[in-house]
């Protein structure tokens, strides 16, 4: 059975996202460990992770994703930004580790000018330097995701081939990727027709290996396909639209990984309503 989830908000405390969950039948949440913009550390009452990690498990919601700041840039070249950047991540991924998450993903960063190259290497030498800070190694069950990103700017990330450099580089850190729809679309990947995923689909395959995949976003997209514009849309009714999402939700390549929602929304009606159209594309979907 394939898993869906939503974004979930961690405003009014660990119990209130609990129960959001909950009431959305989500079979998988992501969230906030901390303030979604700002890099201030901030700490977790343990009584109430622990609570939360327990309340996760008796209601099979799993797996729990964590998503980092937006302001971490691990690719800047300014070195104030960068070392605050990679402290963040340290502390993301101890908040990670104490809230039981399964994953905990993050833009790669943007170069501002420096290149792809220097990007990506300045990337995996602070995911490198924030796990050690951690203490985080593959053995503590939590895996770093990068996101791919739809390429607007200096983003580094849209490209399968930036992906496995920083992994690469970063070959001690536990890294898988996390594939967001609305952005592979906006960065030029086709992957709402079978002949564009399948062919999308080989390529990762082949440069990261698909067992590298832990979660997809599913966001449909405002912009059309290359547009590098990274604004979401209700499912289905973007330039994915249902039958995009068909098409990707009858892949057997991806019928096994877990589906979080990132659809914009003013309240939990939203969230209903997204999910509502997603599982029926997904029960509508034609397995290839």
């Amino acid at each position: 059975m394939m898993k869906f989830g939503v974004h979930v908000s961690k405003a009014g405390g660990l119990n209130k996202a609990l129960q959001d969950a909950i009431s959305l039948k989500c079979d998988t949440i992501q969230m906030f460990a901390g303030s979604p913009r700002s890099l201030r550390k901030s700490i977790i009452n343990e009584d109430e992770a622990l609570a939360f990690r327990r309340g996760l498990d008796q209601e099979h919601i799993r797996p729990l994703v964590i998503h980092a700041p937006y302001l971490l840039n691990l690719a800047s070249p300014k070195e104030t930004t960068y070392e605050l950047s990679t402290r963040a991540l340290s502390e993301e991924i101890i908040r990670s580790l104490s809230l039981g998450a399964d994953y905990l993903v993050f833009h790669p960063g943007n170069h501002l000018g420096s290149g792809i190259e220097a990007g990506t290497q300045r990337i995996a030498a602070a995911i490198t330097k924030a796990c050690d800070m951690a203490g985080l190694t593959r053995k503590c069950g939590l895996l770093l995701l990068l996101e791919m990103v739809s390429g607007a700017g200096t983003e580094v990330g849209w490209m399968f081939d930036h992906q496995r450099a920083i992994m690469d580089m970063a070959e001690e850190a536990p890294l898988g990727i996390c594939l967001d729809t609305c952005h592979m679309f906006a960065a030029g990947h086709d992957i709402a027709t079978r002949e564009g995923l399948a062919g999308t689909l080989e390529q990762l395959d082949r440069i990261l290996g698909i067992s590298s995949v832990g979660v997809v976003h599913a966001n449909d997209s405002v912009g059309a396909l290359g547009s590098r514009l990274d604004r979401h849309a209700d499912i289905g009714q973007g330039m994915i639209g249902e039958e995009g999402f068909r098409v990707i939700l009858g892949n057997s390549k991806l019928r096994e990984v877990p589906f979080v929602l990132e659809t914009p929304k003013k309240n939990l009606e939203d969230d209903k309503r997204n999910l509502a159209a997603i599982r029926r594309l997904a029960r509508e979907a034609v397995t290839w």
